[in-house]
């Protein structure tokens, strides 16, 4: 053996063995879908990693009816069409079990605090199953990568781990790679915390009061409109001169989880007068 493929081997060995240091369980998810609208598509294929603070590991992959027509534009991304979930359960149907798993557990994905976790939640709430995500971290290994190396998921796992990612676009192949990405990420650089607090405000995206970013926070923690006529106005100000932008809101096509906190907000602000 070369002194190249014996370093190469023992790298790769280094990278498997970093443990993350957990407080609570961390669950690696992705989501494959019929598309990109965080508000009107729905997931046909979930798989999950979830990682025990003592290194214990289970995953599981299942496909989902969405309950509408997978585009061909989306099966040939992901490999997924109508034949393939016809029989699988709706997402209803798993809802209180999914959330069972993930009780009290951090969550993590690529691209996931943009996409992933938004259109999640969005299905919990169209379930009827109300999940409280904010006392969650979120790591999102994407935008650790981003800020480090500007690379796809595919790039990343070759930078970080040497291999080539096989099946690529599969929910579960996805979901292993970004696992493996985040330790190689950690063995690699000294700043990074192993701990996920530090990790997730490192991966955090923008001040975001609701997950697509429609409201944000200023620097007073204060809710500001991040979008639109009223962009950069606080949303209490707006509810009182623009009688009408709340119910505008609450029937245009917005993602529900955007559409309850206006609602959390319009109520608090009620109850202040």
């Amino acid at each position: 053996m070369s002194l190249r493929a014996w370093l190469a081997m023992t790298d790769k060995q280094l990278i498997k063995n970093v443990k993350l240091n957990l407080k609570n369980p961390i669950v690696f998810f992705d989501l494959e879908t019929t598309g990109l609208n965080i508000a009107s598509d729905r997931i046909v294929e979930i798989a999950y990693l979830k990682v025990m603070p003592n290194g214990d590991e289970e995953s599981k992959t299942r496909k989902i009816n969405p309950e509408m027509a997978i585009p061909p534009e989306a099966t040939a991304i992901h490999g997924i069409s109508d034949e393939d979930v016809k029989d699988a359960p709706t997402f209803k149907e798993i809802a209180k079990s999914l959330a069972a798993q993930i009780e009290g557990c951090d969550l993590a994905g690529f691209n996931s605090n943009r996409f992933d976790i938004p259109l999640l939640a969005e299905e919990f709430l169209r379930a009827g199953v109300d999940i409280d995500f904010s006392k969650r971290k979120f790591i999102d290994v994407q935008t650790i990568f981003h800020k480090k190396e500007q690379r796809t998921l595919v790039a990343a796992y070759k930078f970080y781990c040497g291999e080539t990612l096989e099946d690529a676009h599969s929910a579960e192949a996805d979901t292993k790679a970004t696992y493996e990405v985040l330790k190689a990420q950690l063995d690699k650089y000294p700043d990074l915390e192993n701990d996920m607090s530090f990790l997730a405000e490192f991966s955090a995206y923008g001040n975001n009061v609701d997950f697509a970013g429609h409201i944000v926070y200023d620097d007073q923690k204060r809710e500001v409109i991040n979008f639109g006529k009223h962009k950069g106005r606080l949303v209490e100000d707006v509810f009182k001169t623009d009688m009408g932008y709340y119910d505008w809101m609450m029937t245009g096509n917005f993602p529900l989880h955007t559409k309850k906190v206006l609602t959390n907000i319009k109520l608090r602000s009620a109850f202040k007068k």
